[in-house]
């Protein structure tokens, strides 16, 4: 048992490695250029050179990320609870969600920057939108999915329309609302970085735009891999606190590593 679980906690680290090592490997095999692909090598050294230049610019993008993901979540669960709940709130509004979310987001960075100008805040909106509708359609799924019979019982117990949905339809809902969580904080990064390479001075994707227009591939493959942590560690923690609160959800799987 031990063993088993050193392993899967060791198996993501020896992938990581794998991969960069293999990476590294070919590149000087084959003499790549490093304007073409840099080494991980190079890479890691443009990270701990430069990294007082990187960490403001990482700083705004994490802090951007996290606000709109906040906002995301808050109106996309408002949004769930009302369409999972009302079979009329889901045929008036879930034509409109699609329609909307098909959008390009970088489409509407443009219109952002008119109505907000330049800076934080057509990025932090962009993140919020980008996240709404993952967590709107996990939240209504789980409600419109919650068994019938649970339902039957509460009524039973005179239990009111908001009973049942404190009671049995939002528990219920937990693995859908995480899930979804793990889809929008991933996708919150695509949001900001969208909006910093069109209208922001700070972040990441500021720091890679500037970088890509001189050619400085080593710092732009540093941008892309503090994303990628960051992105990581965020889905991580929510990947802990699923477990702790949907741990009943879930199944065991000890027979995937016989």
């Amino acid at each position: 048992m031990i063993k088993k679980t050193f392993l899967r906690r060791a198996l993501p680290w020896l992938v990581i490695l794998g991969m960069f090592t293999v990476w590294e490997i070919l590149c000087r095999l084959f003499q790549v250029p490093e304007f073409v692909l840099p080494l991980p090598s190079q890479i890691i050294a443009v990270l701990v050179k430069r990294w007082d230049a990187l960490l403001p610019h990482a700083t705004q993008t994490l802090m951007t990320t996290v606000i709109g993901f906040i906002g995301g979540v808050i109106v996309g669960t408002l949004l769930g609870i009302a369409i999972g709940s009302s079979r009329l709130v889901y045929d008036a509004m879930y034509p409109l969600l699609v329609g909307f979310y098909s959008i390009p987001k970088v489409a509407v960075v443009p219109i952002l920057v008119i109505w907000f100008g330049s800076g934080t805040v057509p990025a932090v909106i962009t993140s919020l939108v980008i996240c709404i509708f993952p967590v709107v359609v996990n939240v209504a799924t789980g409600l419109a999915t919650t068994e019938p019979e649970l339902e039957d019982v509460m009524r039973a117990l005179k239990a009111s329309k908001l009973d049942i949905l404190f009671n049995v339809g939002l528990p219920r809902t937990m693995p859908y609302f995480f899930a979804s969580l793990k889809v929008a904080v991933t996708q919150a990064f695509v949001g900001t970085v969208i909006a910093e390479t069109v209208a922001s001075n700070r972040g990441i994707g500021n720091l890679m735009m500037i970088a890509s227009s001189s050619f400085d591939v080593p710092l732009v493959f540093a941008g892309l891999l503090i994303l990628a942590v960051m992105g990581v560690a965020l889905y991580v923690i929510f990947s802990f606190i699923e477990m702790r609160v949907t741990g009943w959800a879930h199944r065991k799987d000890d027979f995937a590593l016989e």
